[in-house]
């Protein structure tokens, strides 16, 4: 049998995780970690898997949120960023926090001491060629520039973004589609692309006042960009003028309200944001106001009273790669199948995401190296959720690092009635049957997945 070993670039949580993965399964690797030679602007650490910018894994809840779910399906199939979170946690409610510090350690501990697997201190410059075997990029969302450039000049200068602009997703069930509707500008398109929601001319005004006195998320040192036209956050084009937003984002063109028959003052759209069209992305909403204050201000939008936020809005440095066209089904590259990519440089968002998809990365290889066809997690789960999310090139324009969410799961349908009708699962009741069936299809893919594992 071929007995080659995996070379892994990054020892994050995504690159610790896919070495974990290998090694477990007899697979030797050599994680190449350019720390403590060098360290990007925000890691500190000389550790592996280095929390920066948090110390919580978020809700830990695997009953009726996605993250929680996603946690305990890490848990099934022997993660070792579960593991190690689970003996530093320290108290947070529902959320699963660590103590940062104990938490790389423990990583790092297990890592180092296991036989399989081998560390090289070295920021590498350029792609490894086909001499190196299998590869695992897995260098997150800081990766090095020469790096970075080399990825860049493989995958084609359209592929890869330095500075993210990320506009908030809402839950399509929670527009209120008796002020919104359906309609593209100058009815282009398919009829239901975009949803519509209608300002006057005082919500208008009263909207931009808003904005420009709204809390504002500072950048590091590291992050600060130079912008572009076509990344602006709305607060900075409402700076330049109120009504620059009127020309932009929130022009009202080529829309007429079918519940009022008048064109509307100004207009804010979402478009699909996903395959099963449970997300809307508010079209043009990049922003770095606090969390707290878009989600205050966004709702006074009409038809957003109620919203529900699967992603809140940012601009921030980060490197990731336009996954749903450039990897196949497990990771690969396809121009250079033996390099595979991990972590949140393929689209996922979070630590906790980020783990989950070294673990998949990690779990194909292995798969491959032992000479064997990997199985792929169900679509029901939040692993299959977040692998569909990295092959689903619907918005391929657009794009963007996403946290794992009930919106990109595979819809439920609902139950068929005595009468013969079908009745909708909504709200708390929808988010535990996301959850039972993902525990339920996840164990017989978890059992799967432990064919070649020699120690857990």
């Amino acid at each position: 049998m071929k007995q080659s070993g995996v070379h892994i670039i990054g020892a994050g949580l995504a690159g610790s995780e896919a070495a974990w993965q290998l090694a477990r399964r007899g697979v030797k690797v050599v994680v190449h970690e350019m720390k403590p030679q060098k360290f990007s602007a925000a890691h500190k650490n000389e550790n592996c898997a280095e929390l920066v910018c948090s110390n919580s894994l978020r809700s830990d809840d695997a009953e009726h949120n996605a993250v929680g779910l996603m946690h305990q399906e890490m848990r099934l199939v022997g993660s070792l960023i579960m593991e190690a979170a689970d003996c530093c946690k320290v108290p947070a409610g529902g959320a699963l926090a660590v103590d940062r510090d104990e938490f790389a350690k423990y990583v790092t501990q297990k890592l180092k001491s296991n036989p399989n697997i081998e560390f090289c201190n070295e920021e590498l410059q350029k792609l490894p060629d086909e001499s190196w075997g299998r590869v695992i990029i897995a260098t997150g969302p800081l990766t090095s520039e020469k790096l970075a450039d080399a990825i860049l000049d493989e995958i084609g200068h359209q592929s890869l973004s330095f500075y993210d602009a990320i506009a908030p997703v809402v839950y399509k069930d929670s527009i209120n589609m008796d002020v919104a509707w359906y309609q593209s500008r100058y009815d282009k398109g398919d009829s239901r692309d975009y949803i519509n929601c209608p300002l006057t001319k005082e919500q208008y005004y009263a909207f931009v006042e808003k904005l420009l006195n709204a809390d504002k998320v500072e950048f590091h040192d590291f992050e600060k960009p130079n912008y572009f036209d076509g990344c602006l956050p709305i607060e900075v084009m409402a700076e330049r003028g109120q009504d620059t937003l009127l020309y932009g984002p929130m022009k009202p063109v080529g829309l007429t309200n079918p519940h009022t028959g008048e064109h509307a003052f100004a207009v804010v759209q979402l478009r699909q944001d996903n395959f099963e069209d449970t997300l809307r992305n508010m079209v043009g909403f990049q922003t770095k106001m606090k969390h707290g204050a878009q989600q205050e201000i966004f709702r006074t939008i009409p038809g957003l009273e109620n919203a529900e936020f699967a992603r809140l809005g940012g601009i921030h440095k980060n490197t990731f790669i336009k996954s749903p066209i450039l990897l196949d089904n497990y990771l690969r590259l396809k121009s250079r199948p033996y390099i595979s990519f991990a972590g949140q440089i393929t689209g996922c968002e979070g630590y906790v995401e980020s783990a989950a998809v070294g673990l998949l990365a990690g779990y194909f290889a292995a798969e491959e190296i032992l000479e064997n066809q990997p199985v792929l997690p169900p679509e029901t789960t939040a692993f299959g959720a977040m692998l569909r999310h990295l092959q689903d090139s619907t918005n391929i324009d657009n794009y963007q690092p996403m946290n794992i969410n009930f919106g990109m799961f595979s819809d439920i349908r609902g139950e068929i009635t005595p009468n013969g009708k079908l009745r909708k699962i909504k709200g708390i009741e929808r988010k535990i049957e996301y959850c039972r069936r993902a525990l339920r299809d996840v164990l017989p893919w978890a059992e799967a997945m432990k064919k070649n594992v020699a120690f857990e």
